[in-house]
């Protein structure tokens, strides 16, 4: 048993050996094989990449003798494109030496040219004060006297010429102007229809018989007494036959007395309680019809927004006269002339109309107060909110101030148009005839005047003068410092044409 189970085992361990043997054999078999196959897979690897290798270097050599080429066509390139640049360099080097070397040569020229002008206007400096030296020993005057000659001929020429222009334009612009403003003139008065009889306020009131004389006076002057203190004028009741004379400044007291004497007159009951009603309510007739007359100035004129008090002064204007002219008439005659001129000429004629309506505005109250007609119709027009351009044209009516717009001047000459036309203001004959002496005397005072004529009621004046004396373009001096003279002394409604004759006469005699 013991022997069966040696030999099994020694079996076993013999089946072992042997296994073990034959699969060492066969592994190193297996090994030796795959050692072959690496062996020539790695082979095959080292072939294949050295054909890469070469197939690569030829790859490279080929685009490095590509590149290498390029560059060498593009240097050379470049080589030329420098060598063509190198020699337009040295082009423009020898243009720019000729250049400069005929720049020196200019210059050396020029420099020869200025020393010769120097040296030649030296001599011409010298020459011409040697010329000068003679000339003066010639003429026997020096040179500033010489000159002071020569540009007192040069003034004379010259004023002779200005004279001639002066001449010709005002001549051209006279004739222009006087023909427009004849024009607009003429068309503005066909256009404003008015009275050529002026009306005045009546100072005297009829009776029906002397007997009423008495009863006016009454029981110790008692009637006339209280008339006259509450009306605040005088009555004079003297031997004119049916008639009491009114007397007074103030032009609307004065048409109260005269209304409420009427009035006492056609009643027949002459007391003081009476008067003191009739007085009373002819006091509230006028004011009242002071406001409407104010109210139809500005209606017929067409001149509206105007202060109640402003309308209300108008009013009064209708119991002002100047020169026998009633200032309310005068001042809506001048606001439709200077309306109609304005708008001839383009102008604002609302402005022009509200202006010419209020330019004696003053004149309602300048009895009561002190200063000018112009300049309480200022002071007025400031206090009620008027324009500056109304203002302006109040004030400067007369030429007061200086005009600052076209309508203050259209109201001026619608103001002289206004007083100069026929039968709009009377004048004394004592006052006319000064007026002319006047006038006559500041032309006289004038050198080289032989005689002035003052002619057309004053209008015109004709001045006569010595030929010898006064030649035709001093003429037209004289005749501007005559005009300026006139303006400046002497004062008058409208405007004064002033005409200068000069007459030469050549007399001789066939013997």
């Amino acid at each position: 048993m013991a022997e069966m189970i040696l030999i099994i085992i020694a079996a076993l361990l013999v089946g072992l050996g042997a296994g073990y043997l034959i699969r060492k054999m066969i592994a190193e078999s297996k090994i030796s094989s795959a050692e072959v196959a690496a062996k020539r897979i790695v082979d095959e690897a080292t072939q294949h990449a050295n054909s890469l290798k070469r197939e690569k270097e030829l790859e490279a050599k080929e685009e490095a003798h590509r590149l290498r080429v390029e560059i060498e066509k593009e240097s050379k390139e470049r080589r030329s494109e420098l060598q063509r640049m190198e020699r337009r360099l040295l082009q423009k080097e020898e243009s720019l030496d000729r250049k400069i070397s005929n720049v020196e040569q200019k210059e050396e020229r020029l420099r020869n040219k200025e020393e010769e002008n120097r040296k030649t206007e030296e001599k011409l400096q010298q020459l011409h004060l040697e010329q000068l030296s003679e000339l003066e020993k010639i003429s026997g005057m020096t040179s500033e006297e010489a000159k002071e000659l020569l540009m007192q001929r040069v003034r004379d020429d010259i004023d002779h010429e200005i004279m001639m222009m002066v001449k010709d334009m005002e001549t051209q612009a006279k004739e222009e102007g006087e023909k427009k403003a004849r024009e607009i003139v003429t068309l503005a008065i066909q256009r404003c229809a008015a009275d050529h009889v002026s009306e005045s306020t009546v100072s005297v009131v009829s009776l029906p018989n002397d007997e009423m004389k008495g009863r006016i006076i009454g029981r110790e002057g008692r009637n006339i007494r209280a008339l006259e203190t509450l009306t605040g004028i005088d009555l004079i009741i003297d031997d004119t036959p049916e008639a009491v004379i009114i007397s007074g400044f103030d032009p609307i007291r004065r048409e109260v007395a005269r209304i409420a004497l009427e009035k006492l007159v056609s009643d027949g009951r002459i007391h003081p309680a009476r008067i003191e009603e009739i007085v009373e309510k002819t006091r509230k007739e006028i004011d009242a019809q002071i406001k409407e007359e104010g109210e139809r100035a500005t209606f017929e004129t067409k001149v509206h927004g105007l202060h109640p008090e402003l309308v209300t002064l108008l009013g009064k204007l209708r119991y002002r006269t100047s020169y026998g002219q009633n200032v309310l008439q005068h001042s809506i005659e001048v606001s439709h002339l200077a309306g109609i001129m304005a708008a001839e000429l383009g102008l604002d004629v609302t402005i022009s109309k509200r202006a010419g309506l209020l330019h004696d505005i003053g004149k309602a109250i300048d009895h009561e107060t002190e200063g000018s007609h112009v300049e309480i119709g200022a002071e007025l027009a400031k206090k009620y909110k008027e324009s500056p351009i109304t203002i302006n044209a109040i004030e400067a009516h007369h030429g007061d101030i200086d005009f600052n717009t076209l309508e203050a001047v259209l109201i001026q000459s619608a103001d002289a148009i206004s007083a100069v036309r026929p039968g709009a203001r009377r004048e004394t004959l004592e006052a006319y005839i000064k007026r002319l002496e006047k006038l006559e005397n500041i032309a006289d005072s004038f050198d080289g005047v032989e005689k002035a004529y003052a002619i057309h009621a004053g209008r015109e004046i004709r001045i006569m003068v010595k030929p010898d004396r006064i030649d035709d373009y001093s003429s037209i001096k004289v005749a501007r410092e005559i005009v300026k003279k006139v303006e400046s002394e002497l004062e008058y409604p409208g405007q004064i044409k002033v005409t200068v004759i000069r007459e030469t006469r050549a007399v001789d005699y066939a013997k």
